[in-house]
């Protein structure tokens, strides 16, 4: 590749913030109002960073009384998520809404169909008193092994349990947890369509290129404002932005399972700081060495790491395919 900025730890670091958010706002108000023909926006808020980064972007874009932020809890969430949701609204004067969705989530059986599947690994799990959760061991990840999921069960006297997940329960588990997904954005569409707004996505450029979102459900939005942007950058955008330092500081989780998980350990496997540099090398070309060098990682990790997103970016396409519709064989 032609012209190649020289690889550094600060190749990704935005130095002139302020324009930045103005392109993106600029932006951001022209699809909605323009392109999309609506007056405003609807956000999910989890008391996570990119949705609180997205929220305080949409404020910039249309002001606080052009949108709606909606709470979505459900009976494996964290409280500390909705306290964290409010804060951020509150602190932008954006109006909420709370909508519980652990009695459709019921309507669904996605909890019995989730733990039918675990119970068929761990057969003493007992979804009323232990909590769970599915991942990817850190052994593995250090003894450069392929991911591999497991479950653990977290029993009620503290002890807990892992075994790997078979294919089968772990898609069956997989499948089930993706109704919340779902219902959360069947949910966002009811505010969008009932006040003429636009949903607006919160997933950033690893959840995107790498597939960490469910098809139809957090990936299913009318405008991704923070899609094309790494992690460490979210991050910028929330200082300046004057997000909660509370949600600043807060370690990235799922809020998927009863028990508490972090996005690295169920799915990037990496600290975000390093996967921003690595995906950037990755994506622009570099050869490992050059980005083993800059980072201070054996040749062969950075390879090694290389190889996982390419591979993580073919298996997820299908998640960022439109629906197929070249059927009209008659003209």
């Amino acid at each position: 590749m032609e012209n190649k900025k020289q690889f550094s730890h600060t190749i990704i670091h935005l130095y002139d913030i302020e324009t930045v958010v103005d392109s993106i706002c600029t932006k951001l108000k022209d699809d909605v109002i323009h392109v999309l023909r609506r007056k405003g926006g609807v956000v999910g808020i989890s008391g996570g960073i990119d949705s609180s980064v997205t929220l305080a972007l949409a404020v910039r874009a249309f002001g606080a009384d052009n949108l709606i932020g909606v709470m979505l809890p459900e009976k494996d969430s964290s409280p500390e998520s909705r306290m964290l949701a409010q804060k951020l609204a509150d602190k932008f004067g954006v109006k909420t809404v709370v909508e519980d969705i652990s009695a459709a989530l019921q309507g669904f059986q996605c909890y019995s169909r989730r733990d039918e599947a675990v119970k068929r690994v761990i057969p003493a799990f007992n979804p009323q008193t232990d909590k769970m959760k599915i991942g990817i061991p850190t052994e593995i990840i250090e003894k450069n092994l392929p991911p591999i999921f497991h479950v653990t069960v977290i029993y009620s006297d503290g002890t807990h349990e892992n075994k790997r997940l078979p294919v089968n329960e772990y898609l069956q588990i997989v499948a089930a947890s993706n109704f919340k997904q779902r219902c959360r954005m069947s949910m966002l569409y009811y505010y969008a369509e009932t006040l003429h707004y636009a949903v607006l996505g919160t997933p950033n450029k690893h959840e995107v290129e790498q597939g960490f979102f469910v098809k139809y459900g957090d990936g299913g939005a009318d405008v991704m404002p923070i899609g094309d942007l790494y992690k460490t950058q979210v991050y910028q955008l929330a200082h300046y932005l004057g997000v909660p330092e509370e949600i600043i500081r807060r370690t990235p989780t799922t809020d998927t399972y009863s028990a508490e998980q972090t996005q690295e350990e169920f799915f990037y496997q990496l600290p975000f700081e390093q996967m921003d540099l690595l995906w950037y090398g990755w994506e622009n070309g570099y050869e490992p060495l050059d980005v083993a060098q800059v980072l201070g990682f054996p040749e062969d990790l950075v390879a090694k790491n290389f190889r996982n997103f390419e591979r993580k970016q073919k298996t997820t396409e299908y998640l960022r395919n439109s629906p197929i519709r070249d059927y009209d064989f008659f003209n």
